[in-house]
């Protein structure tokens, strides 16, 4: 049996004392990079939750349940940040990813309790992708952030469509490096192939005369 709750303990205490360390805009990125950690360790005790109540079997709840509640889970701090201390855009879109990124990394680690460590192959492959994958569903809610959060009568529309859109590549995905063979693969390529994609389109809406450059978001 694994003991996620001391894994996460151990991650996050250095962490936590560095924050108190850092200057402002350091200590807040480190800090949702914490967060991030957290969110992935709840996210696995409410999709075990809905999944037993619902009877789903494991393979289920990873393709329909794991998705929903994880992008909620990654994006939740972040709008409790967003409706409390009202920061700008472009901070609001680094809290995002720097969310997806502590989600990420503290999965991984999971992962590696349970598969062990000897494939590094195998770990190189899900770390890239599985990690770019939640970046990219980040990207997408941070891309939203930052264009349409000044824009009141599009705002919640706007960034639930584009959560929406987060939770459906999540699902795309899981449902894809399920299968074996080339499907997996195709799986495993598409985070990479998309954040380079999100990238160019970002830089393209966020040219380098704007005062919020696209190392805002990216």
């Amino acid at each position: 049996m694994n003991y996620i709750e001391n894994t996460f303990v151990c991650l996050a205490a250095p962490l936590l004392v560095a924050v108190i360390f850092m200057k402002e805009k350091a200590k807040r990125e480190l800090f949702f990079l914490i967060i991030g950690m957290t969110s992935c360790l709840l996210s696995s005790y409410i999709s075990t939750f809905v999944a037993a109540f619902q009877g789903a079997d494991l393979l289920s709840a990873s393709l329909e349940i794991s998705p929903l509640v994880e992008e909620i889970m990654k994006f939740f701090p972040v709008m409790i940040y967003l409706l409390i201390f009202e920061p700008n855009a472009r901070d609001a879109a680094d809290c995002t990813v720097m969310t997806a990124i502590g989600f990420a990394t503290f999965e991984n680690v999971c992962f590696l309790m349970d598969n062990g460590a000897s494939g590094l192959f195998i770990l190189l492959i899900r770390g890239f992708s599985t990690g770019t994958a939640h970046v990219v569903c980040a990207l997408f809610v941070a891309v939203g952030l930052y264009r349409l959060w000044d824009k009141e009568w599009l705002r919640a529309a706007g960034i639930l469509a584009l959560l929406a859109v987060s939770v459906t590549f999540h699902g795309i995905f899981n449902i894809l490096v399920s299968q074996k063979g080339a499907v997996a693969v195709i799986g495993y390529i598409i985070p990479l192939v998309t954040i380079v994609l999100v990238t160019w389109v970002a830089r393209h809406l966020f040219p380098a005369s704007d005062d919020h450059s696209a190392s805002a978001v990216l």
